[in-house]
């Protein structure tokens, strides 16, 4: 019989969704104590009623089989796990914390965190490392993720902040995506766009530049099939094309900009014909994206991982910047550069500083001025801080692996599936000396490598903020108790601190005490969030920020005053130049694999893996292979193949199409060794990384794929 949802659900509560960077706001329904139902909570700016399948079985990811419940210890990796008390596990990790820091001293131990945690654990953790163990050694996955827009935002503009709202959305001219499957990766974003388009379809035109012709693509009124690794080819070579056809807006770039005669002399050799032949991407249709961008009155560009997991995706970055810096199109409604964020906190964490080289508030370890801001506030002795950035996500595992680094502290979050090169991983996390992992569930392909697993609250069963990818920071109240004795992350943080001695810096009892610590800390910064309070964001609803005292409101855009902060008042239009894939193909390894998600799935499938109707809409990782490239390898559609890399192999069933480019190939990576040992993507990519960002080329590598014709059996 069929249950009328009155009769289901007590009440509804306002929360947030806890997949990617929409910042989807959510209806909870609550059964007995339990969320029962989820929603799509129509007051919400920022999604307003939407959400995706993957937010709409939420319920069935919170009590699994496999959640932790309980502290658990052992001695070395290969023995049995032992439960510990919480007072035993903080004065064990406590005691081999000072040993270590004591022999080896703070540079030896490291905290690798996500974008999952909210930014009140954000702040905790960093403030723990940074002010009070010594060292600058907290970076996260979000360097996985959006570490390259960071940096293209800091060198363009001045300052990380994606300038643009999705309200701006409903007022574009023109939508350039580029490096992103917005319709699988943010679909909440996408129907947006897709109501805008389709409420003037003779006035909006959508461009899509990407390898693969996707469900994004199929939308757009433009294709530009670009081969992996070439967006600055294309892009300077649109930048081209504007010059000659007199599509700039000369006033801005006078009197807003620096550096465009060095600019104009780097694009005048990307001529669409010479980026043609790099970019495989015919002349006629770069003429016509440049043209489609050049002559809108309003346009947003918008991309992701495509863009950013590259060892030039700062540059990249830079030159999506150049051609709004160059038109005019920005700071203004319905027009600016606007990254899709990852995760549902990745921008929060940038705020909070947790990477390696910044502090609260846009500030950096290496300003001298920043450090005694921060040490001041924190009650430190000056020169607390280190003035050296720590060790980035990657540089972390490296320097497991060699020895320097001895102990992590791994926080919401599976590397030994997300990360590149699993085998790196997996080696570092064998050779650390102390491998602590704080999650939600157990055993997953991290937490196999631990010597301490630390139970942790998920989604719904603790309170924060968080920040969505338009810099809008939503409240998420707890709604239900942690299994077992579980406990928010910031919680976990704090009485370590304790335990290390530091109790009068971490006294919290509250996550709104941690909150209204950091809005303090954000005052007079670019992310100033002073004019928020937990009272407001209840009250009033979810806030963007800068949102001060005397806008209380918030800022839908930035650099509507056309002034940004650097020290001139001018952004900087940055020449750059194409380079390819660092991995380049050969005789040997003939094909570029690029990887991506599908819809239904996200990260590494700790939570939509558990979701039955999830795993039977895409049970596989599938490789996609052009049909004339299956053709030259005698590969046939649905065959079982080989694909090798330099790293490893992985052996899935392909699927023949004609949707992505030939001498390319693509594989999902949601899959890691725990579900198949050849299942995992990473097994294949590769670990080169921007020497600014630090962000590993996840998107480009040489393999080669052959058929699979039998498997061996074992013997009866």
């Amino acid at each position: 019989m069929e249950i009328t949802e009155q009769s289901a659900i007590d009440r509804w509560v306002k929360t947030y969704c806890p997949y990617c960077g929409v910042g989807c706001g959510l209806l909870a329904g609550m059964k007995n104590g339990a969320v029962a139902k989820i929603k799509g909570d129509p007051k919400h700016p920022s999604s307003r009623g939407d959400l995706c399948l993957k937010a709409v079985y939420l319920p069935e990811t919170l009590r699994t089989d496999d959640r932790l419940l309980y502290p658990q210890i052992r001695s070395c990796q290969e023995g049995p796990f032992k439960r510990a008390t919480w007072e035993q596990t903080f004065k064990y990790l406590a005691n081999r914390f000072r040993q270590i820091i004591d022999e080896h001293g703070p540079e030896a131990v490291a905290f690798y965190g996500s974008g999952q945690l909210t930014t009140e654990e954000y702040y905790v953790g960093n403030k723990l490392a940074k002010g009070f163990l010594g060292t600058n050694n907290f970076d996260t996955n979000s360097r996985l993720c959006m570490a390259s827009a960071v940096a293209g935002y800091k060198t363009s503009l001045g300052s990380d902040g994606p300038p643009v709202a999705y309200d701006d959305i409903d007022s574009a001219d023109c939508f350039f995506l580029i490096g992103s499957n917005t319709a699988d990766c943010h679909p909440v974003t996408f129907k947006r766009i897709k109501q805008r388009k389709l409420s003037h379809p003779d006035k909006v035109m959508i461009v899509a530049v990407d390898p693969r012709r996707t469900e994004t693509a199929d939308f757009a009124d433009l294709h530009l099939p670009i081969r992996p690794g070439t967006d600055i080819a294309l892009l300077n070579a649109m930048l081209h094309v504007l010059i000659e056809q007199d599509l700039l807006d000369a006033n801005f770039i006078a009197q807003h900009t620096n550096g465009f005669a060095e600019l104009k002399e780097t694009v005048k050799k990307y001529s669409p014909k010479v980026a043609e032949q790099i970019c495989g991407v015919p002349e006629c249709l770069i003429v016509e994206a440049a043209l489609i961008f050049g002559k809108a009155k309003s346009a947003i560009s918008l991309w992701s991982m495509g863009v950013n997991q590259s060892a030039v995706g700062v540059h990249k970055n830079n030159a999506i910047h150049n051609l709004h810096l160059a038109t005019g199109k920005i700071g203004k409604r319905g027009s600016g550069p606007f990254s899709l964020t990852g995760q549902p906190n990745a921008m929060g964490g940038r705020e909070v500083g947790g990477m390696a080289h910044l502090l609260p508030g846009y500030r950096s370890v290496e300003n001298a001025l920043h450090r005694d801001e921060v040490e001041g506030f924190w009650g430190l002795p000056f020169g607390s801080i280190s003035p050296r950035p720590g060790l980035a996500a990657l540089e972390q595992f490296e320097a497991l692996a060699t020895g320097k680094l001895k102990a992590i502290w791994i926080l919401c979050t599976n590397p030994a599936v997300s990360a590149p090169d699993i085998d790196v991983i997996e080696k570092a996390l064998r050779q650390a000396e102390l491998v602590i992992v704080q999650d939600a569930y157990h055993p997953t392909a991290t937490t196999k490598f631990a010597h301490v697993i630390l139970p942790a609250a998920q989604w719904s069963e603790k309170e924060g903020v968080m920040t969505n990818s338009e810099r809008r920071i939503t409240y998420m109240p707890k709604l239900t108790e942690p299994p077992g004795e579980a406990l928010p992350d910031w919680q976990i943080l704090a009485r370590f601190a304790r335990e290390m001695g530091f109790a009068d810096g971490f006294p919290y009892e509250s996550s709104e005490e941690i909150f209204t610590e950091f809005v303090a800390l954000t005052e007079n910064t670019l992310c100033d969030y002073s004019g928020a309070s937990y009272t407001r964001l209840k009250n009033y609803g979810p806030l963007q920020w800068p949102v001060t005292n005397s806008h209380p409101d918030g800022t839908v855009r930035l650099y509507q005053e056309q002034r940004f902060p650097t020290a001139d008042g001018k952004a900087n239009l940055i020449a750059v130049e194409h380079a390819g894939p660092v991995e380049k193909t050969d005789d040997e390894y003939p094909l570029l694999l690029t990887t991506g998600r599908v819809k239904v799935h996200w990260h590494t499938m700790t939570r939509t893996g558990k979701v039955e109707v999830l795993r039977k809409t895409s049970p596989e990782p599938i490789l996609d292979i052009h049909r004339a490239d299956a053709r030259r390898y005698g590969i046939h559609d649905a065959d079982f193949v080989e694909v090798v890399s330099r790293r490893g192999k992985v052996m899935v069933q392909c699927r023949v199409t004609e949707e992505i480019p030939r001498g390319v190939c693509f594989l999902p990576f949601h899959w890691g060794r725990e579900h198949g040992f050849f299942k995992a993507a990473n097994n294949l990519t590769i670990s080169a990384r921007d020497p600014v960002s630090r962000q590993p080329e996840l998107k480009a590598c040489a393999v080669r794929v052959r058929q699979v014709l039998d498997f061996p059996l074992e013997d009866n």
